[in-house]
């Protein structure tokens, strides 16, 4: 490894260490080199998405574009310059990943800050697949996965995942003036009612893990059994809350996190694949 790769992957350590729990307790049981995949991905998510929520009031759309201008050359071949790229740079050739789940990425972040609610199902199910979908897509290419079927089962995942988190947040978001529960939802039922109709088509969405779970290497198993396990588990204190979450955000114990850990290990690991 260069030394220009080795600080740009220490520059993505950095950026990764502290900010995502499944990513650092499922990497632990993945070898090497596809932790470090996994680490590049994180960080190039990580910047974007700092991009469009901790910039500067007003310049988010502008470091957005610049952002976008600098990842396209990676994918025609030019070397980049921002450290986090460097490294992906030879994640993205080893892996075959396509250029398209990082642009949509980007794009979520740009409609972050054009839009912020939803009046329909299609209108937000639009949304998480530029702002979730992608992320699981660029990590079964890590692992080799290219079938069609398990890239839409990740897609159900991933989307399933941020309901959970967007019914979680109903609060948080409201402070800095976005609404994820669905307009439609809200004016029929309330919020509580919309926030209970979100968490139910998540759980449905999570169901799809399972499924996918049997499509993947061992090695990858732990990781999806968490995002899955993790996020019914979010869903599972929404409802305790009576699904008030634009008063109060629920949260997982320690007990509940370690109870999802050691739940995903056993069926990781006795699974068999399909």
């Amino acid at each position: 490894m260069n030394l220009d790769l080795q600080a740009a992957d220490a520059y993505c350590r950095v950026l990764t260490r502290g900010h995502y729990e499944n990513f650092s307790v499922a990497s632990r049981f993945v070898d090497a080199a596809r932790r470090g995949d996994l680490m590049r991905i994180y960080a190039f998510c990580r910047t974007t998405d700092d991009l469009g929520d901790e910039s500067p009031d007003g310049t988010a759309l502008a470091r957005l574009a610049r952002w976008n201008d600098e990842v396209r050359p990676l994918f025609a071949g030019v070397p980049p310059v921002h450290p986090v790229l460097v490294a992906l740079a030879e994640t993205v050739a080893r892996r075959a990943i396509p250029a398209q789940p990082f642009f949509d990425l980007i794009e979520a972040n740009v409609q972050d800050q054009r839009v912020a609610r939803y009046a329909t199902w299609d209108d937000l199910d639009a949304y998480c697949r530029l702002s979730a979908a992608p992320v699981g897509r660029m990590v079964l290419r890590v692992f080799g996965v290219t079938d069609a079927a398990a890239e839409s089962l990740s897609d159900d995942v991933c989307i399933g995942l941020q309901l959970a988190n967007h019914a979680q947040d109903v609060r948080r978001d409201a402070a800095i003036g976005r609404k994820y529960l669905v307009e439609s939802d809200v004016a029929a039922v309330g919020l509580a009612g919309a926030a209970e109709r979100m968490v139910r088509r998540a759980r449905a969405l999570l169901a799809s893990g399972e499924r996918l779970e049997a499509y993947v290497p061992r090695a990858l198993r732990l990781q999806l059994a968490l995002y899955r396990m993790g996020g019914l588990a979010i869903c599972d204190a929404i409802e305790a809350l009576d699904y008030r979450t634009e008063q109060e955000r629920p949260s997982l114990s320690t007990p509940t996190k370690v109870s999802v850990v050691l739940r995903a290990a056993v069926q990781s690991f006795s699974r068999r694949p399909a």
